[in-house]
């Protein structure tokens, strides 16, 4: 069992560098507005699917971009099917990961309680 955990966390990150890489250099989208970054890429394991979730920063609309990963998941996946050697090329369904902005809000109001006890 844990020979083929391995592999598949080995599938995940090399998934996660092509989906960042096809993002970045080959999806030519003009209405693609945020600063995009893959944080995690998940394969079930039949490789059927994964699970790609990125984190969209600086968007005009975060949901129009994440419609446009959602509309070009046809061509991400027939890179990485040519980018890498599986049997089965996964579909790519794109999930928003709003961990970090999640943190920054956190981040933020700590920094507001620490000013708010500094001024007491």
């Amino acid at each position: 069992m844990q020979k083929n955990n391995n592999r598949f966390n080995r599938v995940d990150e090399e998934l996660k560098k092509q989906v960042s890489s096809i993002i970045m250099n080959d999806i030519k989208d003009p209405n693609l507005s945020g600063l995009i970054s893959v944080t995690k890429a998940k394969v079930t394991p039949d490789l059927k699917y994964a699970r790609v979730y990125v984190s969209i920063l600086n968007a005009k609309s975060v949901k129009e971009d994440l419609a446009i990963l959602k509309k070009s998941s046809g061509l991400t996946r027939s890179l990485l099917a040519k980018r890498m050697n599986l049997r089965i090329t996964p579909e790519i369904v794109f999930e928003l990961d709003d961990s970090m902005e999640y943190g920054a809000r956190i981040d933020s109001i700590l920094k507001d309680i620490m000013k708010d006890m500094e001024n007491k």
